[in-house]
């Protein structure tokens, strides 16, 4: 019996696709996803330049809910356009909503 299975992991990314904490999140959201865990990732700060990282954009249409920081596109100049519904562009609210909604919180900063 699987004791994760219907669990929610929570995971904050600030650092840019460079940085090896994008490919820690990825392994670690695709292998929490093979455990039937509920995983919600937020970009911000220098993270939303992973929007160019197809390992962190393909989790989306593995099953991860991928949530994006608006303001930090902005200022970090990242386009929000032609992402469908797969990625939610949004505020600090939803961080919020992440962290308090969540079995567990990990933050890679």
């Amino acid at each position: 019996m699987n004791d994760l299975a219907g669990k929610k992991l929570g995971l904050l990314l600030s650092t840019p696709p460079s940085h090896h904490h994008a490919d820690v999140v990825e392994g670690l959201s695709r292998e929490a996803l093979r455990s039937q865990v509920s995983v919600y990732l937020y970009l911000i700060d220098e993270g939303v330049k992973n929007l160019e990282n197809p390992k962190i954009v393909n989790l989306a249409a593995a099953g991860v809910k991928l949530n994006v920081c608006a303001y930090g596109c902005q200022q970090h100049k990242v386009s929000t356009e032609g992402y469908g519904r797969d990625i939610t562009f949004c505020g600090l609210v939803v961080l919020s909503q992440i962290i308090t909604g969540c079995d567990r919180f990990i933050a890679f900063t």
